[in-house]
């Protein structure tokens, strides 16, 4: 006889300490619980909500142009006063490969090419994408997200002396120098040990944490290292001097990367002015 067959009266009889009240309370006790899942003995599992997948790139403040690092020297304004500035030239391009919509792409946005390159240096899926805006061969594309495209259209020339005046402050991003493996004091800027008076710790990095709490090093501990060699942006520079006759651009102040480096030039971002608060 199966347990489901029992009826209330005679499970009365077997667990006489044990009184049933109803038909409804039996049912419950005898009818095994309901799982999702296919196999009952495995634990209930909620499925975790998906975060939409969305377009994180920030909104630039308005259309940029790519450059080359020329080097640094001094320039000497009118009232003789000195200032350290950035030499920075253009290679052939600075040309719209495309532009993007919020109807086509789910964002708006202008692709800039920059340097010519010769067709054997691009991969064929490269050559169409550049075949289709009707553009030369380039090397770099870089994308600008803008509040609005409207004006532009793919392969247009931007220039650099229409977009930006004498006086205009600018974010340039670029990549560092790469410096290898570096220790703390030279990465992290710590301090040395004594050199004499018997110290044996002159420049070895130290304590990393202690030993049975936590027993292990925190995430983030600054340690020697790979330095350099990354993207970074300086903001709000000063364009000193614009050159047409040259075809540079005098930044105050120093840029990342060494002489040749790309560099990346877009309007200064200043919240409530050029870009929304929100």
């Amino acid at each position: 006889m199966s347990i489901l067959s029992i009826s209330a009266s005679s499970s009365s009889s077997l667990l006489p300490n044990v009184s049933f009240s109803s038909s409804k309370c039996c049912s419950s006790f005898l009818t095994p619980p309901t799982h999702t899942n296919s196999n009952p003995f495995l634990p209930i599992v909620k499925s975790k909500k998906k975060k939409p997948v969305g377009v994180t790139m920030s909104i630039e403040a308005g259309i940029g142009v790519m450059a080359t690092k020329l080097g640094m020297m001094s320039f000497f304004e009118p009232n003789g006063k000195v200032v350290p500035v950035t030499v920075v030239g253009f290679k052939e391009g600075n040309i719209v490969t495309q532009v993007k919509t919020e109807a086509t792409d789910g964002y708006d946005a202008v692709q800039v090419g920059y340097r010519r390159v010769r067709d054997r240096k691009l991969t064929k899926p490269e050559m169409g994408h550049i075949q289709k805006a009707g553009s030369i061969p380039l090397r770099h594309l870089q994308e600008f997200r803008l509040q609005s495209v409207d004006g532009f259209e793919p392969n247009q020339k931007l220039s650099f002396d229409e977009l930006f005046n004498e006086g205009d402050i600018v974010d340039v991003s670029g990549t560092t120098i790469g410096k290898g493996f570096q220790g703390g004091i030279k990465r992290h800027n710590f301090k040395r040990g004594q050199m004499t008076h018997g110290s044996k710790s002159h420049r070895a990095l130290g304590s990393i944490g202690a030993g049975t709490t936590p027993g292990r090093v925190y995430k983030g501990k600054k340690m020697p290292g790979r330095m350099g060699g990354t993207k970074t942006k300086i903001r709000k520079l000063k364009i000193v001097k614009i050159d047409k006759d040259l075809n540079v651009v005098m930044i105050k102040g120093a840029l990342p990367g060494k002489p040749g480096n790309l560099l990346r030039i877009a309007p200064a971002k200043i919240v409530g002015k050029n870009i929304p608060k929100s």
